[in-house]
């Protein structure tokens, strides 16, 4: 979009900015300002519908607290934290998704092979077993896994005070040939948030709310490049229309039923080479 081609009103804000120091802020608030405008000119947005964007922007902010963010759940109901995902999607080892609005960021340490169960929480057995390796298929030792995941009956546990804190969350560490483990439950497909703004977005646009069934996974190391994971659970009934639009081929696993009636999911994550990070956590 060239500056020729803007309103007056339009020209003057982006002008009014071009001293801008930071050169990122300048770019992205240049970009920011030109493309909000001629989306208002192209839908003839009236001054009452403004005022319901502001009031529904406001209230992401009320409706935002230590124990839920409506602001990340919001981004990913728009798609928009899938959009920025890397990673090859078709690839399981390479697939990246969404953080989402559930991450805490001081789950407890695990010894591998534990439990993350630490209330009483009732569902199939799952056995999980992980792999960590790098581009060349070689074990990676010393990598931190944060795992997390919601109830059998689709509540993670600061939505749920008949469960423990950090019930069904735990840290793991790779040993010496890449590998970490945990036992858990199965779990199950629910639907996000829907008491706030963004839930009504969704009931005003005809779209169910739900989430296909999924774990978590965050590695980390100094000297690689932070992953952020999520397996689907391949049989769920909302694979294909997972409401943050998160499912991508390579983040569907196999949760393979034994003969036990308990489920073995095991997997694989590749880590290159970059900047170790950790997001901000969305909810204390």
């Amino acid at each position: 979009m060239q500056n020729s081609d803007v309103s007056p009103i339009t020209r003057q804000v982006v002008e009014a900015m071009a001293k801008t120091e930071n050169p990122r802020l300048k770019r992205i608030m240049e970009s920011l300002v030109l493309h909000l405008h001629a989306f208002a000119l192209e839908v003839d947005l009236t001054r009452p519908e403004l005022d319901i964007a502001l009031d529904f922007l406001n209230e992401i902010g009320k409706s935002t607290n230590d124990s839920h963010n409506e602001a990340v759940l919001l981004s990913d109901v728009l798609g928009l934290s899938s959009l920025l995902c890397d990673g090859d999607p078709d690839l399981a080892e390479e697939a990246e998704a969404l953080l989402g609005p559930f991450w805490r960021l001081n789950s407890p340490p695990t010894p591998n092979g534990a439990s993350i169960c630490r209330s009483e929480t009732p569902g199939p057995r799952l056995l999980v077993k992980g792999h960590v390796i790098d581009e060349k298929q070689q074990p990676i030792a010393g990598v931190e896994i944060d795992v997390w995941q919601a109830s059998p009956v689709g509540l993670y546990e600061n939505q749920d005070q008949g469960q423990a804190d950090m019930n069904l969350r735990g840290k793991f560490v790779s040993d010496a040939n890449g590998d970490f483990g945990f036992e858990s439950v199965l779990p199950a497909g629910y639907p996000v948030p829907t008491h706030g703004p963004t839930g009504g977005l969704i009931k005003a646009q005809g779209r169910h709310p739900f989430r296909p069934a999924h774990l978590h996974f965050l590695l980390w190391k100094p000297g690689l490049e932070t992953r952020i994971s999520q397996v689907f659970v391949h049989d769920d009934p909302y694979i294909g229309t997972d409401v943050v639009f998160g499912v991508t081929p390579g983040l569907i696993g196999d949760y393979a039923k034994q003969p036990d009636g308990s489920y073995l999911l095991e997997r694989s994550f590749i880590l290159h080479p970059g900047e170790a990070f950790l997001p901000k956590p969305p909810i204390q």
